[in-house]
């Protein structure tokens, strides 16, 4: 039995445990009091706006729980089991962080498979949990999005639109219905759009059906990255992370899944271009409407409206964010750090 083989069915038999409870991506853990041990905090938090202070405490700071990794990505907390997982795309690893205790390796590799040795970012990048509290993976290098069996065996959910290879898929959210929506750029490919190995013309945006049906919703989009519903699921945003564009587009969700009325929902070109780190990457909404959208600058808070009302500024390019704990906990993933806040809102579905 390899490494890969013990930590996944380390994960698998935790997730597991979590469904034989009862618990699944719809149910939050138990209420209680957070105990959190107190972190190194780092950079700063700009307030922009009056409305802020109903969403983030006065004495908040960012907290640096953990550090040392290529490029940190794709936060997950799993319920339950009372851990954070996230993946390193260089390193091909996925990580498991506890309050109190060091982040050790969960899951190696996590996104490429092949015998040949390879750069650029071959691990996994996206994660979440499906309705049975299963990990279901964005894999860069094996180009597809693959589920972490109960028996730490791996099942492809898809890698193919109409017999191409995917780019490599990037983010993932699933719809109530049961529907996976992800994001196609080329990241994990060594060229990216100049790769001799890149099937598909454009940088997509699918449905998964739980039957495996794929279907094209967005194929316009220059370097479409995260993704995340509102709370009504009316609304789906999608971040591109294009420095010439560097856009939060919306679009109105139909009643049969596909998306329609595309509109930039906000601009960060101009923070791009004043030198601000980082691009528009992952997107997470909290359960008013409330956009945490990681982007030049570090974690950008921005109203339902579209107005900016402040920003985690982490001083680092920033890829992603996701709840945990009992919801109003943001952990965020900054270039070679794992980072949190603790808020007083929570986040959607919690």
């Amino acid at each position: 039995m390899n490494s890969y083989t013990l930590l996944a069915l380390g994960l698998s038999l935790s997730l597991t445990f979590t469904t034989r409870m009862g618990a699944d991506a719809s149910k939050p853990e138990r209420k209680g009091k957070l105990h959190l041990i107190d972190y190194p905090s780092i950079g700063s938090i700009a307030r922009l706006d009056p409305r802020l202070d109903a969403i983030l405490p006065l004495d908040a700071k960012i907290e640096k729980l953990a550090e040392g990794y290529d490029w940190a990505e794709g936060p997950i907390w799993i319920r339950g089991g009372n851990y954070l997982l996230f993946s390193d795309v260089p390193q091909n690893k996925v990580y498991k962080w506890s309050e109190g205790n060091p982040a050790t390796v969960f899951l190696n590799p996590s996104g490429y498979t092949g015998s040949t040795p390879r750069g650029g970012e071959p691990g996994s990048n996206g994660l979440t949990v499906d309705s049975k509290g299963r990990l279901v993976l964005a894999e860069h290098g094996d180009r597809r999005i693959a589920r972490l069996e109960p028996n730490g065996k791996k099942t492809t959910l898809a890698q193919y639109y109409k017999y191409f290879r995917f780019n490599s898929p990037n983010d993932l959210v699933y719809h109530s219905k049961g529907d996976l929506y992800f994001t196609d750029p080329p990241y994990g490919l060594l060229e990216r759009n100049a790769d001799s190995a890149k099937e598909i013309a454009f940088c997509g945006v699918y449905r998964l059906k739980p039957n495996g049906e794929v279907t094209l919703l967005i194929s316009d989009l220059t370097y479409p990255n995260g993704l995340a519903f509102s709370p009504d699921e009316q609304i789906l945003y999608v971040a591109v992370s294009d420095p010439a564009r560097a856009v939060i587009v919306a679009y109105d969700v139909k009643p049969d899944g596909s998306v329609d009325n595309g509109r930039v929902f906000f601009d960060a070109t101009s923070m791009v271009k004043a030198g601000l780190k980082g691009l528009p990457d992952g997107l997470k909404v909290d359960k008013t409407g409330t956009l945490f959208a990681t982007a030049p600058g570090g974690v950008l808070i921005i109203g339902s409206d579209g107005k900016h009302l402040g920003t985690l500024a982490t001083g680092v390019a920033t890829a992603n964010c996701n709840w945990g704990n009992d919801g109003s906990v943001l952990y965020i993933t900054a270039d070679k750090s794992l980072c949190r806040v603790r808020t007083t809102t929570k986040g959607k579905g919690w």
